[in-house]
């Protein structure tokens, strides 16, 4: 696991399952965690450094979206307050590998915003669906930076069953928001310009399938869709990582597992038609 001190009171640990994150909120010795890593054993070893070597008490697990690689350390701060948005049980219930038993009832539950002040932090919850329909944005300016969850994975997103444009959306109200630091769900913290990347990436994933989708027949579309190269989709400069290449792979399979852009492809058509 991955620790870093970001300020005086805020830090962030990035797990080995998933590249998860968790980023920590400190308010004397009380900790307030938005999200808590994707694997029981990094959930543990979050706990040993954080309450067991800095002495640090967590009073508050918040989610910024309620799927399994994102709330394993719930269970294990049974004192702790819990925070998720209204829809969590959808998220939870919906996604692809779930584990119930990271699963633990959020005691508090908001609908379209919330704030919590902690020590000098203003947490600004916003509800921001994208990824899915619970996610929350949360923003402090105080630390001029966005917890961004799951609708930005580095500089490239993830669709599996989430709607793209509603995506496209999430990120674009993050942008407005206007922070120097953005942590993502996954991977760590990165600069601004990374939801520019992604939004880059999103629009030109769509666009060469939509390309694909009208030009060739179902199987051969497919055939081509599954090649796309990440670098082709990338904005201008960017390397990728490992971890974008991986999660390029499975956006290329759920793309043509379930369809996605067809029905951007039947609506280009149409237009060409028209």
């Amino acid at each position: 696991m991955r620790f870093e001190e970001l300020d005086s009171d805020v830090l962030m640990f990035v797990g080995d399952d998933y590249e998860s994150v968790a980023t920590v909120f400190l308010d004397g010795d009380d900790a307030l965690l938005v999200d808590s890593l994707g694997g029981a054993d990094d959930a543990r070893r979050l706990r040993q450094v954080l309450c067991g070597e800095m002495g640090r008490t967590v009073r508050i697990v918040a989610a910024t979206h309620f799927m399994s690689d994102h709330v394993a350390g719930m269970p294990l701060f049974a004192d702790a307050l819990t925070i998720a948005h209204r829809h969590h049980r959808h998220a939870f219930l919906s996604q692809n590998r779930r584990v119930d038993a990271f699963y633990r009832e959020p005691r508090v539950l908001f609908d379209g915003a919330m704030t919590v002040r902690w020590g000098r932090h203003e947490l600004r919850f916003v509800h921001n669906p994208g990824k899915t329909m619970d996610h929350v944005s949360v923003d402090v300016p105080t630390a001029d930076l966005v917890c961004a969850g799951d609708n930005i994975v580095g500089n490239i997103v993830y669709l599996s069953k989430a709607d793209p444009a509603l995506m496209r959306s999430a990120i674009g109200r993050m942008k407005q928001f206007g922070r120097g630091t953005v942590i993502g769900g996954h991977m760590g913290r990165f600069a601004a310009g990374v939801l520019d990347n992604a939004i880059h990436y999103l629009d030109s994933l769509a666009d060469t399938v939509v390309r694909l989708r009208t030009g060739f027949a179902p199987e051969a579309a497919d055939e081509r869709i599954a090649s796309i190269r990440i670098e082709d989709c990338l904005a201008p400069g960017v390397e990728p990582s490992a971890f974008e290449r991986e999660w390029h792979r499975r956006n290329l399979e759920a793309v043509v597992a379930q369809s996605i852009f067809a029905l951007d492809a039947a609506l280009a058509a149409r237009g060409e038609c028209a």
